[in-house]
């Protein structure tokens, strides 16, 4: 087999050390030399001195978990770098160490056979590092939004059947009264603004429970989390803000698209990043983004057309934006999700529009 890269290297790569093993080929002769360090920051950079001084030009590592981004951040622009998923490089079994892994994973790249993973750069790094704090912080909202709901249920307040936004004026204006001590369903009910679809009698038939000092402190305490995670959430846009300036105009084409927010288009940017040159073509970006069915084919029968695991990060964020976008009546998507709904279900029609707005964008 061709040698393409004569002086290379492979990283096994763990918490607190990483094995490294230079592949040099001089002819038909191949050594080795292997070295393992500790990850801090002054081991790396003898890592790379060492790798420098071995001639090496293609350094190749495993993406295991977040232990491979000091590595990388520290090899950056010294080295041609390569990110190898783990199901693509596994090694023969029964013969598994760390300077075993490494040699593999060198051996490998000196024949060409690692596909690179999709490592965006610097600034797309930090932006997605600010967009996927975010959604956690959100989904830790909806978590604590639940335990008010369970703990109302629990004090037989039926506010949640009355009110279609715990978290809404109204709602957050009867929570702090409950949690203050007031019992009165009369009072309570005047708390609530009259946008309400509930009459005021359902009002205060719901708001008739038996609470306790137990539920007002769980009361407080989730409110007093929500508050807490709102104002990091604030924050976090305010930062966000400053890291999407270089991508105004792109964010700004993006959210022309039905369906896509601000938000959207932001998580969209942070994932991919700008530069559509990094895919061969939309269907190779709908693919990395796990939107098209899998191909698995044996003895001439198709065993299953299901989307493959992909980063849930975008994906996610992009049905959520279908869902919207199919919504919006005389449009293209919206008609693309009745036709295939009638054939194949909503569920793999909506993934369909996710697919069709990646494309477009």
């Amino acid at each position: 087999m061709e040698v393409l890269y004569p002086r290379c290297a492979g990283l096994d790569v763990h918490a607190r050390s990483a094995t490294a093993c230079v592949r040099i080929a001089s002819g038909p002769d191949v050594t080795y030399q292997h070295r393992t360090v500790a990850t801090t920051t002054r081991a790396l950079l003898e890592l790379a001195d060492w790798l420098a001084a071995s001639l090496c030009t293609q350094v190749a590592m495993e993406a295991t978990a977040v232990y491979w981004k000091p590595v990388w951040h520290i090899l950056d622009g010294q080295f041609t770098l390569v990110l190898a998923n783990a199901m693509h490089i596994r090694h023969v079994p029964g013969r598994k160490s760390d300077i075993t892994d490494a040699a593999w994973i060198a051996d490998l790249l000196a024949h060409g056979l690692i596909r690179s993973s999709f490592v965006p750069p610097a600034p797309i790094q930090a932006l997605r590092d600010l967009t996927r704090t975010r959604e956690q912080l959100v989904g830790e909202i909806a978590r604590h939004t639940l335990r008010i709901q369970k703990t109302l249920e629990d004090a037989n307040l039926k506010l949640t059947h009355v009110v279609s936004n715990t978290l809404g004026v109204s709602g957050r204006a009867v929570l702090r009264a409950v949690i203050a001590g007031e019992t009165d369903p009369e009072r309570l009910a005047d708390l609530a603004n009259g946008r309400l679809k509930a009459s005021r009698a359902q009002l205060v038939e719901a708001l008739h429970g038996r609470v306790t000092p137990p539920h007002r402190v769980l009361l407080d305490l989730h409110l007093g989390q929500i508050a807490a995670l709102e104002a990091a959430i604030a924050k976090l846009e305010h930062h966000m803000g400053d890291a999407m300036a270089p991508f105004h105009r792109a964010v700004s084409l993006l959210t022309t698209m039905p369906g896509l927010s601000d938000t959207s288009a932001r998580v969209l940017i942070a994932e991919v990043g700008d530069d559509m040159s990094r895919f061969p073509s939309p269907g190779h970006l709908i693919s990395w983004a796990g939107l098209c069915p899998r191909l698995e084919v044996r003895a001439g029968k198709r065993h299953s057309t299901r989307i493959r695991p992909a980063t849930p990060w975008l994906n996610t964020t992009l049905i959520q934006a279908a869902w919207a976008a199919m919504r919006k009546k005389d449009s293209y998507l919206h008609a693309q999700f009745l036709r295939l709904k009638s054939r194949r279900g909503p569920k793999k029609a909506i993934v369909a529009v996710a697919a069709s707005m990646l494309t477009a964008a």
